[in-house]
């Protein structure tokens, strides 16, 4: 039975679908969940954009010598991924993740807490500074790639570069050393380096610093084998 009206034009074909279609969206409406819209999928250039937002500093060293193996290791400050030079991009992309994330469980096996910053600072002072009162509220590692240490006399708070984590001991004491005379001395003039000539090891430690070598963790680490490819 038709409920058009004798007037009423015939609908073409297209109209028809139309409708068809708009019947039976709303007959599977409660069967069928609303889909998301597709997205166009990324490129390897935009997927490798995102991951370089979401990691350390690292860079990829290609070696043709290499045939098999991978290290990764902290150089002046950033992770140096060594892989062998046959490996296509999408291999180096997804490999890009686990080798940093080795570099950093290992750095985290050998960097000292924030808390053995705090007690290391006492005994700083009982050694090179008896004479002095001040003490440092809190002592943290921060995310610093402008300085090697901060402090701030208002607080005593004291920050050291996360760069340092994994720096001898003798250069984490140093800079440690520097931001501990700032407790009471805010500048740098002839008496805060009178205090700092106190420090026995004060060359060496200048020397690794001016060479920028606090972030390596020294000789690079063989840390993974590729399967034949």
């Amino acid at each position: 039975m038709n409920f058009d009206s004798p007037n009423s034009p015939t609908p073409s074909n297209e109209n028809a679908d139309s409708v068809e279609n708009f019947i039976q969206g709303e007959i599977f409406a409660d069967i069928f969940p609303n889909m998301p819209a597709l997205t166009p999928k990324k490129t390897i250039k935009q997927e490798h954009e995102e991951l370089l937002s979401r990691l350390p500093e690292f860079r990829v060293v290609r070696s043709s010598r290499r045939k098999r193996t991978l290290n990764a290791f902290r150089q002046n400050g950033v992770i140096e991924i060594h892989i062998p030079d046959r490996l296509s991009r999408r291999q180096e992309f997804e490999m890009i993740p686990e080798m940093i994330d080795l570099v950093l469980k290992r750095e985290n096996r050998l960097r000292k807490s924030d808390s053995a910053l705090l007690e290391l600072s006492d005994l700083i002072l009982a050694e090179f500074l008896p004479e002095f009162s001040e003490r440092p509220l809190s002592v943290t590692w921060r995310v610093m790639r402008e300085r090697w240490g901060s402090c701030t006399t208002v607080d005593r708070t004291i920050r050291i570069s996360e760069r340092l984590n994994s720096a001898p001991d003798y250069v984490i004491r140093y800079v440690l050393f520097h931001e501990l005379i700032h407790l009471r001395i805010a500048g740098h003039g002839d008496d805060f380096h009178e205090y700092l000539a106190r420090y026995p090891d004060k060359e060496r430690a200048e020397a690794f610093l001016e060479g920028y070598e606090a972030g390596s963790v020294g000789t690079p680490e063989e840390i993974l084998e590729l399967p034949p490819i």
